[in-house]
């Protein structure tokens, strides 16, 4: 927007570029890592010698290393600039993204839906699609989930460029496109051991970067009684320190309406379509030895998950309070919803890490911030590359081609997603806080598959024919949603209005596959072993030797003791 004068003086100010005071000790500790990234890739490349080495690790990584990587590919720009975004915006109803939106569904993918995925040895999550039911449904799948990683990579990879941008001074876009270079590196030459080695490093660098800036941040604003005071004094007062109802973030007036739009609408159809149907989460746990290790992958990921917002959403609350620009931008929005500024709430934690951070901590940070996005941008494209090698080009375009061809394709699909990212980036610049785009993309692409996905595991009577019109009939509703929201037929602030889309994408994708199934035939029952949950014999949903395994390798275990933590969390600190 152009310079006005009678802008607020924080305002104007915002308006200059943001520019971290980096000194040589913080382009030091970046080059380190970008050292150790690319180190990484072309270690990996050494042991890549097919197709399933390259687009699944060979199935040979231990539990630990893979649960790592599940976290640490969801760390991108939804975890690192969208949750702090969110924080600065509408305070602890954030945590509901995490201890209700996120937790539950990873432990019911890593006990329910694992053993179906793994055991069925399928490569993706569109091929297990195919052999429940059928190529139309698969086709739908595949094409959509395949938009939606290059969509979201653009994500990733926009942020990635502001932070290149922030650095050193270039240009956006060709901050954006030194980025992808680097990502494309490494996943071109390693595959998805590399993408996987990486986010185990990344997940320990992005705890490095945001733990001290949490420390630092608190100590700067009084500790948590000075947080509290400045949040009550401010816009949104003392229910940003509360998780429910969490009114602000879904946009209803009701308490009753926003505590069930939270519970349904994001903890039950975005939460569970996202991590219980998305391939780049899925493809982690495929890459393990065993049944019992891919079960493992996630529950390993929802610890850490637990306790990440408290160094992703505590310093948006404190940027939202400490830093002027983004203070004055927040008072602005209350006073006007539609005030558009030269700061958003994208820019929380750089604008905390430029007033808090000294230098060597401040590389630290930015290398903490690289490894975010790199890691989500790595693993959208990673998923890409299988989705596109196998269930578009193997299926549909060139079928029975030697192995070495598919990976040679892999590869090339590779640079076509990063390039398609690049192109897509600019588009998330639109949004000023980027969890309302991401969650607009849930809401369209994870919350029908869903639906699809749990009808079909537990109803055996479900047809081929219902599977996919009832995808495109809940994708074509989330859309139709949107659509009026945009039209301003009905208005929701927050993210109320995906929380909506989601809920009735759900539905209307559950009706119309039980209309179509009383019209259509079901596949045969005998067909249906190892994807469908009745006929399903319990050999193939476990390991062998799965009751000789010590206490903390027992999925079921793990899941329950991560579900009482998770469940204390909501009730003491939300």
């Amino acid at each position: 927007m152009p310079f006005d004068a009678s802008l607020p003086a924080a305002t104007a100010v915002a308006s200059a570029q943001l520019r971290l005071d980096a000194d040589p000790i913080d382009y030091a500790m970046v080059a380190i890592y970008f050292a150790f990234v690319l180190g990484i890739g072309w270690l990996a490349r050494q042991r890549v010698s097919s197709s399933i080495d390259f687009f699944l690790s060979g199935r040979s990584l231990p539990a630990w290393v893979t649960g790592l990587a599940f976290i640490s590919a969801n760390l991108g720009a939804v975890e690192i600039m969208g949750m702090s975004a969110n924080g600065a915006e509408y305070g602890m109803p954030t945590m509901h993204y995490f201890w209700i939106g996120a937790v539950p569904a990873m432990l019911f993918l890593g006990i329910v839906m694992m053993p179906f995925y793994y055991g069925s040895k399928v490569r993706s999550v569109p091929e297990f699609m195919l052999r429940r039911f059928g190529p139309g449904a698969h086709l739908v799948n595949a094409l959509s989930f395949a938009i939606a990683q290059v969509l979201i990579a653009g994500v990733n990879l926009y942020l990635l460029g502001s932070i290149v941008n922030v650095l050193l001074g270039w240009p956006l876009w060709v901050s954006v496109l030194a980025a992808a270079a680097i990502v494309l590196s490494y996943i071109t030459l390693g595959g998805l051991s590399a993408a996987i080695y990486n986010e185990v490093l990344q997940f320990f660098i992005i705890v490095a970067a945001l733990l001290p800036l949490t420390i630092v941040g608190l100590h700067k604003v009084g500790g948590w009684d000075g947080l509290r005071d400045k949040i009550i004094e401010g816009p949104g007062g003392a229910e940003q320190l509360h998780a429910w109802p969490g009114n602000e973030l879904t946009g209803f007036t009701s308490n009753i309406a926003s505590v069930i739009g939270i519970i349904f609408g994001l903890g039950f159809v975005l939460s569970f379509g996202y991590w219980t149907t998305n391939f780049v989460e899925v493809q982690r746990a495929l890459a393990t030895h065993s049944i019992s290790a891919a079960q493992r992958t996630p529950i390993i990921g929802a610890y850490p998950k637990m306790f990440i917002p408290f160094i992703v959403v505590i310093p948006g609350m404190i940027s939202a309070v400490l830093v002027p620009q983004i203070a004055d931008f927040k008072s602005q929005v209350a006073a006007n919803p539609d005030y558009k500024g030269d700061v958003t709430y994208n820019q929380a934690l750089l604008y905390l890490m430029k007033d808090v951070l000294p230098n060597g901590l401040l590389g630290v940070g930015l290398a903490g911030l690289l490894a975010a996005f790199m890691a989500g941008m790595a693993a959208n494209v990673s998923a890409f590359n299988t989705v596109f090698s196998y269930d578009l080009w193997q299926r549909y375009v060139k079928p029975d081609r030697p192995d070495h061809y598919y990976l040679s394709v892999g590869r090339l699909a590779t640079v076509g997603a990063t390039l398609g990212a690049v192109g897509t980036a600019f588009i998330a610049g639109n949004f000023s806080n980027m969890m309302d785009y991401l969650q607009t993309l849930f809401s369209f692409f994870n919350a029908p598959l869903f639906a699809t996905f749990i009808l079909g595991m537990f109803w055996k009577r479900m047809t081929p024919a219902a599977g996919w019109v009832g995808l495109v009939c809940g994708t074509a509703a989330a859309i139709f949603v949107f659509i009026l929201s945009k039209t301003h037929v009905f208005e929701l602030s927050g993210q109320g209005t995906s929380f909506v889309a989601a809920g009735i994408a759900f539905v209307v994708d559950i009706v119309i596959s039980v209309i179509v199934t009383q019209v259509s035939r079901p596949k045969p029952a005998a067909e249906l072993a190892g994807l469908v949950y009745s006929e399903t014999p319990k050999a193939m949903r476990t390991d062998a030797d799965a009751a000789t395994l010590p206490w903390y390798q027992r999925p079921a275990l793990l899941a329950g003791i991560a579900l009482v933590i998770v469940i204390l969390l909501n009730i003491f600190v939300g």
